[in-house]
């Protein structure tokens, strides 16, 4: 069984059809790549994944359960986790704090125990504190834990919001561009995150405009364009298909695409001989 599965989700804003007989299935520990020119739909997509939008038709069922048309607060529950493409950073926080502040779903929360500081409330608070400090170590942050959250480097403040996303433990992570705006080295520092997290386990559900890092660490991509399904296959497959190429990619960066493809999977038949 998937874990994600999508099926004929369509939406509309008034008269505007924005999407339209979108499906697709996220397996446990896959990086699934959503990628289309602006305005394909990918993050009115993703607002439907995670609760923010109803879908107008379709269903979404998540690890068994159909989360259609549900709250946002039941899509977290169940394990769905996102960033966004805009920063949402809490600038008068520090690092830590952002992160644990995603905690709040795994706590404990009770009136009486927070107004009183009981030993075990305080016990809880200090895992939430190691919990959270882990975390950062695991997405590169180590150095910027004792940091102010408005002294961070841009690229280490988006690995910062997949710190807080992770804190609510989710099975899947759904990442809003989270190249944008980077320089190479901090988006290779993304690209090693997202493989570090779908070796460990945790499946990622990646929109993204850079080409280099879709081709390089996805499993599968599907292909969004004027709010349907365009294609939907291996990076190798998707790199090399006319309607794509046409309508996204361009010759030149079906090329490059093409090549990233080649060497990710040149990488990956050498970590398996």
């Amino acid at each position: 069984m998937s874990l994600l599965s999508v099926r004929d989700l369509a939406k509309r804003f008034g008269g505007v059809r924005v999407l339209e007989r979108i499906g697709f299935d996220v397996e446990p520990g896959q990086i699934y790549s959503i990628i289309g020119p602006n305005g394909a739909g990918k993050t009115t997509l993703l607002n439907m994944l995670t609760g923010i939008y109803r879908p107008d038709a379709g269903s979404i069922r998540f690890n068994g359960t159909d989360l259609t048309g549900q709250p946002t607060h039941r899509f977290a529950a169940t394990g769905l986790a996102r960033t966004f493409q805009n920063l949402q950073i809490f600038f008068n926080m520090s690092a830590l704090d952002n992160v644990m502040t995603g905690r709040h779903l795994r706590q404990r929360c009770a009136l009486l125990p927070s107004l009183f500081r009981t030993p075990a409330m305080a016990r809880d608070e200090a895992r939430c504190r190691d919990d959270s400090i882990a975390l950062m170590e695991r997405v590169g942050l180590a150095a910027y834990v004792d940091s102010a959250s408005d002294t961070l480097p841009y690229g280490a403040l988006k690995r910062l919001e997949i710190a807080r996303a992770l804190a609510t433990e989710p099975k899947l992570l759904l990442l809003d561009e989270p190249a944008a705006g980077l320089n190479h080295t901090e988006a290779r520092e993304i690209d090693a995150v997202v493989r570090r997290l779908a070796a460990e386990g945790t499946a990622v559900v990646l929109v993204e405009h850079n080409m280099h890092l879709v081709m390089e660490v996805s499993d599968r991509v599907l292909v969004l364009d004027h709010g349907e399904v365009l294609a939907e296959g291996t990076p190798a497959e998707v790199s090399r298909d006319s309607r794509v190429i046409e309508a996204y990619l361009g010759a030149e960066a079906a090329a490059v695409a093409g090549g990233a493809t080649n060497v990710a999977g040149a990488a990956k038949q050498q970590a398996h001989s």
